[in-house]
């Protein structure tokens, strides 16, 4: 299924390869063929008396077994999909990748390539990701699969039983596949539990169990082994579906869970994508109700740009494209906006800036009242100014250099903003110091 697999097929190997892959979708799909003969022909057909019972039983195991198939078979013949070409880093770029001296260099390349994509993943040292054989910027929640030998979109995991990549485009899919398949499973193990009882009594009505083995020859096995591997895949299903209904509901995919993904602003969080429950639910099933148990995609967002917790929190309910769009014309911080190492260094009022400039001279890591005092200049002074203005004692000054977040902030600021004046926080990062572009993107 993978972008690469019409290259791989054209050896002997390859070709191998694909039809060994093959294997378990195979045996999925024998099961459950064995499953319907033994179901419809040897319980329902030749050993039902109640034909009224038994039309019934056969409605409802179609019912079960058309869900099923169709969502097991869109799993399975659903594509990874292709990530486009803006995404692909030209081959001169490659080289001044590959050529860089320092992760320092890469990164900037990396950044100012990714400057107008959709991207707030990073990796541990806040560089855009990138996929050395694919040679493309990996989207957000994207990785790449070795076995599909492509970048996958919202990568879940790699499935040999579907022989696919679970990914955004059939997640849904494989979700219901799931869901039915235990239903299905339930179904027949309840419908066989009363032939199954009385395989093991050794009277009933007069007659033994043997006495039917003989009279219905391996017709009885069958319905037998069927009551054992529904209930067999049943209790495996169980465990399965219902994490990926927990996964649904925090949405979060299986690697995320393992690995919690890194935003350019606030760092590892696994609940970086969590909108609540009813809204991560309408992400995979989508908003029209009358999809939600159809294998038919109905998913939200477009596979690369995703709503994040931030962007709920400040009121996002738009599209991703149009919520991307609408995040430069606002002035909170979101996972799009600032720098991957951003520092809050200073807290200086902007009275101070404007009147006392040419006053006074600082140190950039003070936190300055606003009245422009700084240090002790004079004690005598200072023991007066006390007694008529006692200080406050839930300032607080944290500080740390080289990488770490240094934050100020004291009630004397938080008084300062309540009285009208405004507090201007300074912000340095990986790079000196310079003024926002219009269009809200940090200069690289």
């Amino acid at each position: 299924m993978g972008n690469d697999d019409h290259r791989r097929r054209k050896t002997p190997c390859g070709f191998c390869m694909a039809v060994f892959k093959w294997i378990p979708v195979l045996f999925i799909s024998a099961v459950i063929a064995w499953s319907y003969y033994a179901y419809v022909v040897e319980l329902c057909i030749r050993n039902s008396e109640n034909r009224i019972g038994m039309i019934f039983m056969l409605i409802f195991y179609h019912i079960s077994l058309t869900l099923f198939m169709w969502s097991y078979w869109r799993t399975i013949m659903t594509s990874v999909g292709r990530i486009p070409e803006q995404w692909r880093i030209p081959d001169e770029e490659v080289s001044r990748l590959l050529r860089a001296d320092s992760q320092e260099a890469q990164k900037r390349i990396l950044n100012n390539f990714a400057r107008n994509l959709p991207v707030t993943n990073r990796t541990m040292n806040g560089s855009v990701r990138f996929c050395e054989k694919c040679k493309i910027v990996k989207p957000d929640r994207a990785h790449h699969c070795s076995v599909c030998s492509s970048c996958v979109l919202k990568m879940d995991h790699h499935c040999p039983w579907v022989n696919n990549c679970v990914n955004f485009y059939n997640y849904k899919f494989f979700v219901l596949f799931l869901g039915y398949a235990l239903v299905y499973c339930l179904y027949v193990a309840f419908t066989t539990l009363h032939d199954f009882v009385q395989f093991w009594k050794y009277e009933n009505n007069g007659y033994s169990a043997q006495g039917q083995l003989n009279g219905s020859g391996m017709g009885r096995f069958h319905i037998l082994f069927l009551f054992f591997i529904a209930i067999m895949f049943a209790i495996s299903l169980v465990s399965l579906f219902g994490y990926h209904i927990y996964l649904v509901l925090v949405n979060r995919t299986t690697l995320e869970s393992f690995r919690a993904p890194i935003f350019r602003v606030g760092g590892p969080d696994k609940n970086g994508y969590n909108l609540g429950r009813y809204a991560n639910f309408c992400e995979v099933f989508g908003d029209d109700w009358q999809y939600w148990f159809l294998p038919v995609f109905s998913s939200r967002s477009d596979g690369y740009s995703f709503a994040t917790s931030s962007d709920q929190s400040r009121g996002y309910a738009a599209s991703p494209v149009q919520r991307y769009d609408a995040m430069a014309e606002t002035t909170g911080t979101s996972r799009l906006d600032g720098n991957p190492t951003d520092k809050l260094i200073d807290a200086i009022p902007l009275d101070i800036l404007t009147n006392n400039h040419h006053h006074h001279h600082t140190s950039p890591h003070q936190v300055r009242d606003t009245s422009g005092r700084v240090g002790d200049p004079n004690p005598q002074q200072q023991k007066e100014e006390d007694v008529a203005h006692p200080p406050r004692n839930d300032l607080k000054v944290e500080g740390l250099v080289n990488g770490s977040l240094a934050t100020a902030a004291s009630s004397q600021a938080r008084d300062g903003v309540a009285n009208g004046s405004v507090v201007v926080i300074d912000m340095v990062g990986d790079q000196p110091q310079s003024a926002r572009p219009p269009n809200g993107n940090l200069p690289v």
